[in-house]
C-alpha cells in the first residue's frame, strides 16, 4: 500500500475509532450475540447505545443527526466489530439505516431528513430498505410495486421479500414504480410501517445471520403523504444504482475482516491443538493452507483499502467496486472453509465462533448485488 493510502487508514482519529469500536463490541454485543441468534433480532436498546457512542452516524453529516467522517470511517467501524469477534449477521442487523437512510440525506429534503434520516441516527428509529420482490431478485428495473398519485397522497400495493431489519423498522424507504417499464418508472418513496395496510406478511428463517430479522412485506392500498417521495419521480432508480456502490464495498469489507478474524481464530487453534503427540501447527500441510490464505486474505484487504480511498476520493469507480466485492467473497469463502475444516468437529459446533462464521459469509455473496451480477458489471465496464 502506498504512504498516501496508509496514511488514510492509520491515522490518530482512525485508530480511536477502532478502540472506541472494539470496546462498544466486547460491551455491549459479544455477552448476548449467542441470545441474540437465538432470539432472531438485536434489541432495539443496541441501536440507541451505538448511536450515542457516535458510531451509526460515522459517516454521515453532523447537520442531518451524524456524527462526521466519510465512508472510510464507517468501513473502519465494520471490519473492527468482525475483528473483535461480531459478525456480519450483527452488522446487518444494527446499520440497515446504512441502506435506508443515505438516498434521504442525499435529497437534501430537510422535511425527510428531520422525520426519518435523523432518528435513524441518533438510534430511535429503525429503518429498513426495500428492493427485492418475489417475483426478482437482482433486476431493479422490472419492480412491479405500485405507487400512484391521488391528489396528495400516493397508494402503494405490492410486496416486497427479504428484507433486512423489516419485522423491526419504524419505516422503509420503499421502491416502487411510479411511471412506465423499465428504470425510468422507478421512484423511491418512504413508508411509516404503522401506515394502514402496510403488514409483515411473515418473518424469514436464514441459513446464516440469524441475529438479522428478515421479512417479506406486503402493502395493501397503503396511502403516504406525496412528500414522502425522495427526489423526483422516475429519479429512483439512479439513487438506488448510486448508492449501491457503497453497499457493495461495505460488503467486502465485512467479507475481508470475517476472513481475517478466521485466520487468527485458526491459527491459534492450530498452535493449541495437538493430534498423535504434536500440535497441528508442526504439521506442513496445515502451515501451508494457513500461509496461502494469508497470503490471499492480505491481498484483498489492499485491494478493498485502495478503491474505497479511490472512491472517496473521486467517485465512480463501479468496475473495481464490483471487483472488490467479488474478490472478498471468494477469499472469505475459502477462509470460512477452512477454519471449519481445521477446528475439526468442533467447527461444527454452534459454541463454535468460526461456525457462526461460516453460515454467515453465504450472503456475502448474495447481498448488494450477487456474484454474478457484479459479473456482468464488470464485464459492461471493460467493454465485453
Amino acid at each position: 500500500m502506498t504512504a498516501a493510502l496508509l496514511n488514510s487508514w492509520d491515522t490518530d482519529d482512525r485508530r480511536a475509532l477502532r478502540d472506541l469500536t472494539r470496546q462498544f463490541t466486547t460491551k455491549h454485543v459479544l455477552p448476548d450475540l449467542a441470545t441474540w441468534e437465538r432470539n432472531g433480532e438485536v434489541p432495539r436498546e443496541l441501536h440507541h447505545t451505538a448511536a450515542t457512542l457516535g458510531l451509526l452516524g460515522a459517516s454521515t453529516p453532523e447537520s442531518v443527526g451524524g456524527s462526521g467522517g466519510n465512508a472510510l470511517d464507517m468501513l473502519a467501524i465494520l471490519e473492527e466489530i468482525i475483528l473483535s469477534g461480531g459478525s456480519s449477521g450483527l452488522i446487518s442487523a444494527l446499520f440497515s439505516h446504512g441502506i435506508a437512510t443515505p438516498h434521504i440525506v442525499s435529497s437534501g429534503n430537510d422535511d425527510l431528513i428531520d422525520r426519518f434520516a435523523r432518528p435513524a441516527l441518533e438510534g430511535r428509529m429503525i429503518g429498513a430498505l426495500a428492493i427485492t420482490e418475489p417475483g426478482g431478485g437482482s433486476d431493479v428495473a422490472n419492480i412491479s410495486t405500485t405507487a400512484t398519485r391521488d391528489g396528495d397522497s400516493y397508494v402503494i400495493n405490492g410486496s416486497k421479500l427479504y428484507i433486512t431489519s423489516g419485522t423491526r423498522a419504524d419505516f422503509v424507504t420503499t421502491a416502487v414504480r411510479t411511471g412506465d417499464r423499465g428504470h425510468a418508472g422507478i421512484s423511491l418513496i418512504v413508508v411509516p410501517t404503522t401506515t394502514t395496510g402496510f403488514t409483515v406478511s411473515r418473518r424469514l428463517e436464514k441459513m446464516g445471520w440469524l441475529c438479522s430479522d428478515t421479512a417479506e412485506l406486503f402493502y395493501d392500498n397503503v396511502r403516504v403523504p406525496a412528500q414522502n417521495l425522495i427526489g423526483e419521480e422516475g429519479s429512483g432508480f439512479g439513487q438506488i444504482a448510486q448508492q449501491f456502490q457503497g453497499e457493495r464495498l461495505s460488503l467486502a469489507f465485512q467479507a475481508v475482516a470475517t476472513a481475517r478474524r478466521c485466520l487468527n481464530l485458526t491459527t491459534e487453534w492450530v498452535r493449541s491443538r495437538e493430534t498423535f503427540g504434536r500440535p497441528l501447527s508442526t504439521r506442513q500441510v496445515v502451515r501451508h493452507r494457513i500461509a496461502e490464505l494469508a497470503t490471499e486474505i492480505t491481498a484483498a484487504e489492499e485491494f478493498c483499502r485502495s478503491v474505497a480511498v479511490r472512491w472517496v476520493d473521486n467517485g465512480g469507480m463501479l468496475a473495481e467496486t464490483a471487483m472488490a466485492k467479488n474478490n472478498a467473497v471468494k477469499v472469505c469463502d475459502h477462509a470460512v472453509y477452512e477454519a471449519v475444516q481445521l477446528f475439526g468437529g468442533l467447527g461444527c459446533m454452534r459454541e463454535s465462533e468460526v461456525e457462526r462464521h461460516y453460515r454467515d459469509a453465504r450472503v456475502l455473496g448474495i447481498g448488494g448485488g450477487t456474484t454474478e451480477i457484479m459479473n456482468e458489471i464488470i464485464c459492461k465496464m471493460i467493454g465485453l
